[in-house]
This record gives structure tokens, sequence and C-alpha cells, in this order.
């Protein structure tokens, strides 16, 4: 075998062992759960909670906390990012209840004490199940489905199935495709990823409010990332932007605080168009406006 054909055979040899590897791999790669013994006690200091498990068609066992607020105004479904467990996600949760909204979170399959094989259909299904269940006592008008990075994924697909009262998701990613392509981009991804992940194939189908939080300096899923989802549904979406906001670090920002405030308290209500310059257009480059 000649020099140049034995290089060309070395180099497939590897590209093939590492996309091997990487399909193998790629749920320790993507997911850092923490687990939770079966005993574990939750507790948060001044919050009222209330642990919830819910079993599957499949045998997992999906455990929650509803966090209470007094005289609550509605619910909100927080979706969570794709490391440790609710115990540490928890602390978010008065960002919520101090607005008068009983928040639920839960941990996806193999995170703190919930169970089960992860696939991105099992979770999808998972989320619609725990969803039915709020729905048995809430009614829709009244839950705000919240995701954050990880969580914005499967936020969109719940939305798109169901009529909640806004969707809101916090750094969300166009694809995770489109993510890890920013760092492996020579290998073939629609073929070896397990979880694909198309938020922008699922907002095509969403019919509430969408709200969009992003940090200007993320560099884990760029703020560009964002502006591209808001387009998809632009007479539904309103992009709420966090300057040198990163990607772990929103909550740190008196301005993030300030935006969810007033994404969660206000009412939609229909701008009076009639008299505004919306129909007015610039008619040269010249001209002094």
């Amino acid at each position: 075998m000649p020099v140049w054909g034995y290089t060309l055979f070395l180099i497939g040899t590897v590209y093939v062992i590492i996309s091997i590897l990487l399909y193998i791999l790629q749920d320790y790669l993507m997911f850092k759960p923490e687990k939770l013994p079966k005993d574990f006690q939750f507790y948060y200091e001044h919050q009222e909670t209330e642990e919830y498990n819910v079993d599957t068609r499949d045998g997992a066992i999906i455990n929650g906390l509803r966090f209470k607020a007094a005289n609550p105004k509605g619910i909100v479904f927080y979706l969570k990012g794709n490391s440790k467990s609710i115990k540490g996600w928890g602390k978010f949760a008065v960002d919520f209840t101090r607005h008068g909204y009983d928040v639920l979170m839960v941990d996806y399959r193999g995170f703190g004490k919930s169970t089960g094989r992860r696939t991105q259909k099992a979770i999808k299904r998972d989320m619609q199940v725990v969803y039915n269940k709020i729905k048995e006592k809430v009614d829709e008008k009244y839950i705000i489905l919240y995701g954050r990075s990880l969580g914005s994924g499967f936020a969109t697909k719940l939305a798109s199935m169901n009529s909640p009262r806004m969707l809101i998701l916090d750094a969300p990613y166009y694809s995770l495709r489109h993510v890890a392509k920013k760092f492996i981009p020579f290998m073939p991804l629609s073929l070896l990823l397990k979880f694909p992940m198309p938020t922008y194939k699922w907002m095509k189908y969403v019919n509430c409010p969408i709200h969009i939080i992003h940090g200007t300096d993320d560099r884990l899923i760029p703020y560009n990332t964002s502006v591209k989802l808001s387009k998809i549904r632009p007479e539904l979406t309103k992009l709420h932007t966090v300057i040198g906001g990163g990607h772990k670090n929103l909550n740190t920002f008196e301005s993030y605080h300030s935006m969810l405030s007033e994404i969660i308290t206000s009412k939609p209500q229909k701008i009076n168009l009639e008299g505004s310059s919306i129909h007015v257009k610039h008619t040269s480059e010249k001209s002094n406006a």
C-alpha cells in the first residue's frame, strides 16, 4: 500500500473510532446528573415544598418538588439544565414564589431520585405526563412553562403540544446539533446525536406568547441563537437582553429580575397602532430624517 493510501486508511480509522466513542459516551458528556438517595429530605429555608413521584408507563419514576406560594396566581413548570438535581436548582424557585406563583421542578431520568433510561423520546413523554398531572388541578391559562438551557428544548416541545399561558426560554439553543457543531464541526452529528433537540422546529407550532431571555456574553450558547429563534414566531415572541450576562449567571443581574417580574406579572395587551408611524417609510438616504 502506498504511503498516501496508508495515511488515508489511518485517518479514516481514527475518524471512525472517534465517531463510535462520541456515540457511546455522549450521554456522559451531555448530562452531569447528581443522584440522591431515596430517603433524601429536601429542605429550603422560608420555602414550603411538597414532594411528588410520578410513575411512567415504562416503569420509571420521575421525582419532583412543588414550591408553594400563598394564594397562588398560577404555577410555573420549571425545566432545568443538564447538571446536578433539583436539590440545587430549587433555590431559583424564589424568583417565582415571591410573585405569587407555585413552582414545579422535576428531575430528568437518572437525576436526583428519578429513575429510568434517558432518551429524548422518553424525557419528552415524561414531561407531558407531568404536564397532564398539572392540568388535572390547574387550568392551562394559569400554567407558565419555563425552560432553562437544556430544558428550553423540552419546554418548547411541551408548549407546541399544549396551550399554556406563556413560554419563557432562558439561554435557549437553536438545536443541540448546532451547539455540538460549534465544538466538533467535522463529525457527522446528524447520525451521531441521540439528543438533537430541534427547538427551532418545535417553536413553529407554539401558539402562546414566547419570551426569550439571553445574555450577550454567553459563550456556551451564543446570544445570536436567541435572535434566530425570535424570528421563527416574531408575532408572538419578545427577546429580552441581559447586557453582559453569561450562560450561568443571569440570576446575578438586576436586569434579569426586572425582566422576569415584568414578564410574569403583566397581562398581554393589544397595541393600538392607529395614528402611529408604523406605515411611514423613509423615502431616501439623503433625507434629513
